[in-house]
């Protein structure tokens, strides 16, 4: 069997004396594995950075089988990925999200989403909101889509300021008014309404929303931990926002 995608870098593990076992997210066969022989070699390292855009061409005899790749180099950002904490943590954390997701599942708007922030990851306030969606997105994809269009409660689109954490649906400013010390707070940007950018109280409320939900939904029913990676991300991109801040704190990687 034979098929051939574009691809980004994931990170890679060790395999035997000179080959890795790299995984990649692939545009239209999702989150793949695949060996590449002499892959630690002084040509192939380089390619083989996480957030790198590569060609791949996967081979095996039976679709179930680890299978080889063979890569050939498209984008190399792995080095400019590597100026800004913003970025570091950024790959890393995105690679843990998409983790959560079936191997081999494709979804392919999750590519297109990783490729447009992997450029932007060098900008902490563009980086912030594209994560967020990213998160959002991903939520979506594993069952646990928010519904940020409509008041939950009256059904109306605008004044929308609130995100209720049972439902996971908006509320707007009147009808959460009486439970608003309970509500998550809807940051601007998510709104429909209109074009806000992220500031740093909004993109501290976006990341203490996903947060939020991406533990209920996800990390506490798998037993796991959200990466550190996105706690790094989450305080590189607020301070880079807020200089004078110094510590940020909590279980969903939301400031203090």
């Amino acid at each position: 069997m034979q098929w051939q995608d574009h691809a980004i870098i994931l990170g890679v593990k060790r395999h035997g004396e000179t080959s890795v076992i790299a995984e990649v997210m692939t545009r239209d066969r999702g989150r793949h594995l695949g060996l590449v022989r002499s892959g630690r070699s002084r040509a192939m390292q380089p390619v083989l950075q996480a957030g790198n855009a590569v060609e791949v061409i996967w081979r095996a005899r039976l679709d179930e089988h680890l299978g080889e790749f063979r890569v050939e180099p498209v984008t190399l950002r792995a080095a400019r990925l590597m100026e800004t904490a913003t970025a570091v943590y950024g790959v890393q954390a995105m690679g843990a999200l998409l983790r959560l997701l079936p191997e081999r599942d494709p979804h392919p708007h999750l590519f297109d989403a990783l490729e447009v922030i992997l450029d932007h990851l060098h900008n902490p306030a563009d980086a912030g909101e594209l994560f967020v969606r990213f998160e959002l997105a991903v939520l979506n994809d594993l069952g646990f889509g928010l519904d940020l269009a409509e008041c939950a409660a009256t059904g109306a689109r605008s004044d929308l300021v609130y995100v209720s954490p049972k439902s996971g649906r908006a509320v707007s400013r009147a009808a959460g008014a009486p439970w608003a010390d309970k509500m998550l707070l809807l940051p601007p940007f998510l709104s429909i309404e209109g074009n806000h950018a992220a500031d740093f109280d909004s993109l501290s409320a976006a990341f203490r929303l996903t947060g939020f939900f991406l533990h209920r939904h996800v990390y506490e029913p798998r037993g796991i931990e959200a990466v550190a990676a996105r706690d790094g991300f989450v305080q590189a991109a607020l301070k880079a926002l807020n200089p004078t801040l110094r510590t940020l704190s909590g279980p969903n990687g939301v400031s203090a």
